[in-house]
């Protein structure tokens, strides 16, 4: 049984960083892609993140280019997220996810790719 426990969330105030990190239990990840999505107050889930098993190829959602970037440790089994330039519209609960050994979901940014899910870490930008 996989399981994912983010870990780095707190309070920042705007313009700001943190690093976010997903520990992995349960075997290793090094074939899964994975992902950060976010879900503020009254809203929907949505994509932040992700990174590719196979080629190490990233991906990012438009309003987070430039500012977090992504990566992975398969030695120690933990996906990270670095988030510089914070702005108060980063404010949301992050998850990490985990697709299918050896699976490459065609769209990075759909969560139904993803099959394990952490519990989640607050991140809040205070302005």
């Amino acid at each position: 049984q996989v399981q994912l426990v983010e870990s780095g969330g707190g309070l920042v105030q705007a313009g700001g960083s943190l690093r976010l990190s997903c520990a992995a239990s349960g075997r290793t990840l090094s074939r899964n892609a994975m992902g950060w999505f976010r879900q503020a107050p009254g809203k929907e889930r949505e994509f932040v993140a992700a990174i590719n098993w196979s080629n190490g190829n990233t991906y990012y959602a438009e309003p987070v280019k430039g500012r977090f970037t992504i990566s992975r440790d398969n030695a120690k089994n933990t996906l990270y997220l670095q988030m510089n330039s914070l702005k108060p519209e980063d404010t949301a609960v992050y998850y990490c996810a985990a697709a299918l050994l050896g699976f490459i979901p065609t769209r990075p940014a759909d969560p139904r790719g993803y099959t394990y899910w952490g519990q989640g870490t607050q991140v809040t930008v205070s302005s």
